[in-house]
């Protein structure tokens, strides 16, 4: 069997390795950019989520648990760096206790290991400079080195006789009889089945294949400041916020890197391009398209006022410093300095609703992987063996 697979981040090359490993199948992955994980896989904070915030019994749930497992054998199989730093989320104020309960029901409901539910002192026994008046503590929680991991994943395809053919942005793509043909660059190429794991490059490829669907992906750009100096020794792990259930972003946070550098954030803009890292990025063309969307319209309409904050506090080291201080209190402004950001592929359902959970169509000879965002890069290997199952899509 001859696959393709559109997206060198870390999920298009662990889908294009486990098919290469368990179908033999000879595999091609297909990317615009001149570097693998250029985009989602190369902008996050590096997290290894365990798994406590999902709906349990909804795919994401269920694929964070198994691919943590499988990416932490991953990791330590070929040395790549991992470690258990642990995360606490921490109720501020008596009214979050209700929502910190919520996620300790849920964790467990998940599996996650190790979970305690911790008063206001036993928190400062974990993290000494946090404040709260409570916090639920997953020691389990890691972080790595995804980049790496997505650059590993690519070895991985190449010594089982698979390409990663980089500087190759998919031009066109029909459907036949046999299989699914792509331009690719200057290159027509034909596969017998096509894997699309193309992030913020979705929709551009779904309607090259005649399945635009009924969700779009809308650009929302995370923006982060890192703790300069003596300052990044006041955090000894992770530190959440208790989220808001209505939206699937988890406010500005607190994150230790497997480099050693401390993030606070992110906020969530709407991007003014697919890969708009700054507000300078601005592409009208997919200005155009994400505004046209019925969903997009709808979602502003309905959160505007969240919007604006974000907005304002996308214009304003303050708010982040603010947001920081909850938690945090000796931090000062000169602590906070601007760093890289990221965009979020979020998709968007003609209702404005957010898709929460991973989501896969299959369209013929076409699997669309229409919504991955976090945990993605810690579900990749889950994600990979759960698309490879699905047996109707691959069978020779």
């Amino acid at each position: 069997m001859n696959v393709g697979v559109v997206g060198a981040g870390i999920v298009g090359l662990a889908v294009a390795r486990e098919v290469a490993r368990t179908r033999g199948a000879r595999v091609t992955v297909l990317d615009k950019e001149d570097r693998v994980g250029a985009h989602q896989t190369g902008h996050n904070s590096g997290v290894v989520h365990a798994g406590i915030y999902y709906q349990p019994g909804s795919l994401k749930a269920r694929l964070c648990r198994e691919g943590v497992a499988l990416l932490r054998q991953y990791c330590a199989e070929h040395r790549i760096p991992y470690e258990e730093v642990g995360k606490l989320v921490v109720a501020s104020t008596s009214a979050e206790r209700a929502g910190l309960r919520r996620i300790a029901e849920r964790a467990r409901a998940n599996g996650v290991p190790g979970i305690a539910e911790l008063d206001a002192l036993a928190l400062r026994e974990i993290e000494p400079d946090t404040v709260g008046v409570a916090a639920v503590h997953s020691p389990h929680t890691a972080i790595a080195d995804f980049p790496a991991v997505a650059r590993r994943l690519a070895e991985d395809v190449a010594s089982s006789g698979g390409s990663v053919l980089l500087s190759h942005p998919v031009r066109a793509l029909r459907e036949t009889a046999s299989g699914v043909d792509v331009l690719a660059g200057r290159r027509k190429l034909g596969f017998d089945r096509l894997i699309v794991c193309a992030g913020l490059g979705t929709d551009t490829v779904a309607r090259m294949a005649g399945a635009a669907g009924d969700v779009r992906i809308v650009p929302f750009r995370g923006e982060y400041y890192a703790l300069a100096g003596a300052a990044r020794d006041l955090v000894r792990g992770l530190i959440y916020p208790v989220p808001d259930p209505r939206y699937p972003f988890l406010g500005v946070h607190l994150t230790r890197r497997i480099d050693g550098e401390v993030l606070v954030g992110p906020n969530a803009v709407m991007a003014l391009a697919l890969e708009g890292y700054s507000w300078g990025d601005v592409d009208l063309g997919d200005l155009r398209r994400i505004l046209a969307w019925e969903g997009t319209r709808r979602l502003a309409a309905r959160h505007w006022r969240t919007g604006v904050r974000e907005v304002l506090g996308s214009l304003a080291k303050r708010s982040f410093l603010k947001a920081a201080r909850r938690y945090v209190p000796a931090l000062t402004g000169a602590d906070l300095v601007r760093t890289a950001g990221g965009v979020r592929a979020q998709a968007v359902a003609r209702d404005g609703g957010m898709l929460d959970d991973f989501a896969i169509d299959v369209h013929g000879r076409v699997v669309l992987l229409r919504n991955a965002p976090s945990p993605a890069a810690t579900s990749s290997l889950a994600i990979a063996r759960h698309i490879v199952g699905l047996t109707s899509v691959l069978a020779s």
